[in-house]
């Protein structure tokens, strides 16, 4: 090797330390490295930033506004509500979320169903105070596990089968990497639910997702007529298992029900009192129907509601709201926001929201105008105002728009091919229909795109670059597999699997499959080996990144969000790396003769 592949592989070497201490974030990291081998001249400045015009780093923009899209509107919640049905605990939910991830990613780009479902895991992991490090990575691997099954699961089948087209071979049919694909899947699977719990960590502590836990508010939500809930028990409603939230009474007209039973039938018009924590009752509201009852006008000023902000407020001792109870104190008219819960020291308040007589010290949950907090920072009435991020009303109204506009994203991105659509520019059109159709404002699209997760995958790309432009990729390749011959047909095979895997580890499982793949065709040519069955198994080691995050994006998706350091994808997916080593040389000799 030339000195530009030793400097490559020193440039690799240190990035990859300091990712797995954990010195500094993934994204600088890696940009420092894509950067120190721009300066050396090993790649060129448009190399280095051709991540950006890559167009998986642009379909995970795109998806990234299409999933708070579902978000604002609340389809999240219905798609997370068939995900995850009842789940309560992390092996309940894990149990259910293996098939639908598996399956989705068979027939929607895996990066797709990452980006849907992560903030459905998130939010789930926050109402039930489970660390979201437990599921995140497990998502990931399910959707490379279900990638595998299909040509258009993954990319790197389609650059495989392009490949190999070039090469003179027939191209990868839809379902034949199925005949391997889904044994693995299964085999993953298994392993994720048997084994994977044991070696996971629990990187963020699970009773932070729910903030301060002392902190009980007293919160009235009102049942309206379109509300599911009505004629419901209270446990068919699932209003006993909220975690953080306990069902204090129910007001009905005149009569109030206390303690309230799990067979309690609810009705419209029901005003149920929840006492709990913040962050569960801002979840109440994302259940159509079911509204703040100290809002009057909640339905009539939905536009105006859209722009509000939940927002925290302590009552001071000069406040003008003492010794005065809510309903009298006008909130609407002096401070443009609705009182919407109460929280009074350690005491559980009872009875309703607008006859609590304020004291000092109380704070006030509210929804109020974007410019609250700015205005009344320096009120005297208040202590301390702040701002509840990312809690707002949800519009239900859209919902069904954005239901309507996923399943055209599926449909284009199963079929959309065959008319010449390709998947970025597919979910560039749903996320811009997405805006259009007011699911999402245009400034909200911009604050959704996670800028830190698409630097660290563009900057990857130029690593991959540097390896291959310097010789260092091809150099190593080669010595991984030149000592498959002497071995034999099945060590030969397994040899070109494992160094697949290897290279993955370092750079982009694309660029691995496009490196490995010509050594593996000239060790086929060289032993008289079936050409086809080697084609094969670098699809299968390419499309399996496990072992690093910056081997595949739905590893780096969920990077971030789970608190992972990188020696978290080593402990977990070598393992796994090594049982589906195993499951291919057993079904792919079977199925695609290594004999010529």
């Amino acid at each position: 090797m030339g000195w530009e592949a030793w400097f490559t592989v020193v440039v690799i070497v240190f990035v990859c330390g300091v990712l797995v201490r954990g010195i500094a974030p993934p994204d600088m990291t890696i940009w420092a490295g894509t950067i120190a081998v721009t300066l050396a001249g090993i790649i060129s400045p448009t190399q280095a930033l051709g991540g950006f015009a890559s167009e998986s780093v642009l379909t995970i923009a795109a998806l990234f506004v299409i999933a708070a899209g579902m978000r604002e509107t609340g389809a999240l919640d219905v798609i997370g509500s068939h995900v995850l049905g009842r789940a309560r605990t992390e092996r309940g939910a894990l149990l259910r979320l293996m098939p639908h991830a598996a399956a989705m990613s068979a027939f929607l780009a895996n990066t797709a169903v990452v980006a849907m479902l992560i903030p459905i895991l998130s939010d789930w992991c926050r109402r039930v105070r489970v660390s979201p490090s437990r599921l995140l990575m497990p998502l990931s691997f399910l959707s490379i596990l279900g990638g595998m099954c299909t040509l258009i699961g993954t990319t790197t089948n389609l650059i495989v089968s392009e490949t190999m087209e070039q090469a003179g071979l027939d191209g990868i049919s839809m379902f034949e990497l199925g005949r391997v694909g889904l044994p693995c899947a299964v085999i993953g699977a298994a392993y994720l639910f048997f084994i994977g719990p044991r070696l996971l960590p629990t990187r963020m502590d699970a009773g932070a997702a729910l903030g301060d836990p002392s902190r009980e508010y007293l919160v009235e939500m009102k049942l309206q007529p379109t509300c599911p809930l009505a004629g419901k028990s209270v446990h068919e409603a699932g209003l006993r298992r909220l975690p953080g939230l306990f069902l204090v009474e129910i007001v009905r007209g005149e009569q109030i029900i206390s303690p309230v039973g799990p067979d309690e039938i609810l009705q419209e018009g029901d005003q149920l009192a929840f006492a709990g924590a913040i962050q569960t009752i801002v979840d109440l509201e994302r259940i159509p129907g079911l509204t703040p009852a100290a809002d009057v006008e909640y339905e009539a000023s939905f536009a105006e509601r859209r722009n509000r902000r939940y927002c925290e407020a302590v009552v001071s001792h000069s406040s003008i709201l003492l010794a005065r109870n809510i309903r009298d104190a006008n909130f609407r008219a002096l401070y443009n926001a609705v009182v919407i819960a109460v929280h009074r020291g350690g005491e559980r308040l009872k009875g309703r929201i607008g006859d609590i007589v304020l004291r000092p010290g109380d704070t006030l949950l509210m929804q109020a105008g974007p410019h609250f907090v700015e205005a009344n920072q320096n009120n005297p009435d208040f202590y301390l105002v702040r701002r509840i991020d990312q809690a707002r009303p949800v519009r239900h109204d859209r919902t069904w728009i954005a239901m309507t506009l996923l399943a055209l994203l599926v449909i284009l991105m199963v079929f959309g091919g065959h008319a010449g659509i390709r998947p970025v520019i597919a979910a560039f059109l749903v996320a811009g229909l997405m805006m259009l159709s007011g699911c999402i404002s245009i400034a909200d699209a911009r604050r959704t795109v996670h800028l830190d997760v698409l630097m660290t995958i563009a900057a990857a790309f130029g690593l991959g670059h540097a390896l291959d432009e310097s010789g260092a990729a091809r150099a190593i390749g080669e010595m991984i597999v030149a000592a498959a011959g002497q071995w034999g047909a099945l060590v030969s095979l397994a040899l070109v699997y494992i160094s697949t895997i290897v290279l993955s580890i370092f750079i982009t499982s694309k660029a691995a499959a496009v490196l490995i793949f010509p050594i593996a065709m000239v060790i086929a040519a060289q032993l008289g080996l079936n050409p086809r069955a080697f084609a094969v198994t670098v699809a299968s080691a390419a499309a399996s990144s496990f072992a690093s995050p910056i081997s595949y994006q739905t590893n780096m998706m969920v990077f971030g969000p789970g608190g992972y350091k990188f020696g978290d994808f080593l402990r977990v997916g070598l393992p796994l790396h090594l049982l589906l080593l195993i499951v291919a040389m057993i079904v792919i000799p079977a199925v695609w003769s290594i004999e010529t």
